[in-house]
């Protein structure tokens, strides 16, 4: 994948729309489910990721290859969250985590269970600080490593080291009241 994302990174450098059209086809549902998990905002979704698509047309020749391009679009799109979430001035909104899911399981009692457990996780990661928010969305959702989370966020790999036993610590206190805390975080 990462060849296939090089090579159209290079023609969106030269503006071929062609190939923006099909990095933004390749990007568009993971850079969502990215942002909106970070930001907890539908609101500040698009803009973000608007925002974040735009800086991937216009500065796509400054790309220069020593991370992964999905690392590199997922390092604009952390920046353009965060920029798009202070910009907001509105209090945090207690939205139905569920309305963003994709497929859901058949059986109704596995529908149930899994709803409340994206409820509860939901809940739990909206009162983690964004910086450790960001830290366990890229490492368990997106499949970053800590070097690669530390180039997208802009910080040392120790502060991502920090920040995700911070934010497993949090989460294991605040799951712990639901039932859902025993064991490993």
């Amino acid at each position: 994948m990462d060849e296939r994302d090089v090579l159209l990174l290079e023609r969106v450098a030269d503006k071929d729309r062609a190939a923006f059209q099909e990095l933004y086809q390749r990007y568009y549902h993971r850079l969502f489910g990215f942002i909106f998990k970070l930001t907890r905002r539908p609101e500040v979704v698009e803009e973000a990721l608007n925002d974040t698509l735009l800086a991937v047309w216009k500065g796509a020749g400054s790309f220069d290859g020593r991370s992964r391009v999905s690392t590199w679009i997922l390092g604009i799109a952390h920046r353009q969250a965060l920029k798009a979430l202070s910009r907001t001035k509105r209090a945090e909104r207690d939205h139905d985590v569920d309305a963003f899911h994709g497929e859901e399981p058949e059986g109704a009692e596995s529908l149930l269970a899994r709803r409340e457990l994206a409820t509860v996780l939901g809940r739990a990661m909206q009162q983690l600080p964004p910086e450790q928010r960001a830290v366990v969305e890229l490492t368990y959702y997106q499949g970053c490593s800590y070097p690669e989370i530390a180039a997208i966020v802009g910080c040392p790999v120790n502060t991502v080291k920090t920040r995700m036993f911070h934010a497993r610590r949090r989460l294991r206190g605040l799951l712990a009241g639901s039932g859902l805390g025993e064991g490993r975080t």
